[in-house]
């Protein structure tokens, strides 16, 4: 999705425009199939609650997806997919001040998991400044023409600055999503509802923002593709596989594969854009799947260990029930 935005970005689209589209396809691609395989769990939907989910979208999709666009004309791929290894860190503070999330350091497994979020973004810093000798894995051409001309360090920060922006906002809607699931549990229609309020809302900032009617037009081109990729792939399928893991993971251990994401971009942007990887990159790579293995490895041990107590929980009460009808 980074990659092909980007191309599009670079070309000339317009970003708002862009985010239009995108949640136009995903909102078209996902009606249907909530429409028809989550017909049993309909639940009643309450003014109030459509508020909720009316500001929920406003605040997580709508803004983070344009200002995570806006930034792509400041920055490039990989350094976008490295800004976005501050949502971990950024979700677990959010999860703790929310009482999401525990947090204790005095437990193996709660050190685990407060290293590991720092680990994995101290490794993105390293991913995206430290760069060393050049990683040389594939022999270009020296006059192959790159898509992505350089960028100057001025623009490189600007670019970070509104990505960490879309970044915090995107953080705050993992947060959100765990009472609004709990209010209403047919996921696939929550996902639809807020694509399709993130499409009107993105309509509206949209028509202000670009009055040219040209740069509305989609033709059969490279344009098409990306947006309905982005539309179909990253906002119909995986909103809904987000909303699922949340539901039964948590909104920290979704935002923790976020790092995974710069490494897969680096790779492909190396391949496909001609963007270079440094050694410097490298290591950042490996603090990052040491962070994630980290905290992974803490919010297993958390988790059988909950599990552990609640067994011993159980067992006492029905040992306190089997003295007291003896009794």
């Amino acid at each position: 999705m980074a990659l092909f935005s980007k191309a599009s970005i670079a070309k000339g689209m317009d970003s708002y425009v862009f985010v239009f589209y995108r949640q136009a396809f995903g909102t078209l691609v996902l009606a249907p199939f909530a429409f028809f395989l989550e017909s049993d769990k309909a639940v009643p939907l309450s003014f109030i609650l459509l508020c909720k989910i009316f500001l929920v979208s406003l605040c997580g999709i709508t803004a983070s997806l344009n200002l995570y666009y806006l930034a792509f004309n400041y920055t490039t791929a990989t350094l976008a997919a490295a800004s976005a290894n501050t949502v971990p860190a950024l979700t677990f503070i959010m999860a703790g001040i929310f009482r999401i999330e525990s947090i204790s350091i005095k437990h193996k497994h709660g050190l685990a998991k407060v290293l590991g979020s720092f680990i994995g973004l101290s490794g993105a810093m390293v991913f995206a400044f430290a760069k060393g000798p050049p990683l040389i894995f594939i022999k270009w051409d020296p006059a192959t023409k790159k898509l992505i001309s350089h960028l100057s360090i001025g623009e490189c920060v600007k670019g970070s600055l509104i990505m960490l922006a879309a970044n915090g906002t995107w953080s705050l809607w993992l947060i959100l999503q765990v009472p609004i699931i709990k209010q209403y549990p047919a996921k696939l229609r929550l996902t639809t509802l807020q694509c399709f309020f993130s499409c009107i809302q993105s309509t509206a900032l949209a028509v202000a923002m670009q009055r040219n009617s040209s740069a509305w037009k989609l033709g059969w081109d490279f344009n098409l593709v990306s947006v309905a990729y982005s539309g179909l792939v990253a906002t119909g399928i995986t909103y809904w596989l987000r909303l699922c893991v949340i539901e039964s993971k948590g909104p920290v251990f979704t935002a923790v594969f976020t790092p995974l994401q710069l490494i897969m971009t680096a790779i492909f942007s190396a391949i496909l854009w001609r963007e270079t990887l440094y050694w410097g990159s490298f290591g950042g790579a490996v603090l990052l799947a040491l962070g994630l293995y980290s905290f992974l490895w803490g919010k297993n041990k958390e988790c059988v260990k909950a599990h552990a107590d609640k067994d011993r929980q159980e067992s006492k009460e029905e040992t306190i029930l089997e003295v007291t009808t003896k009794d």
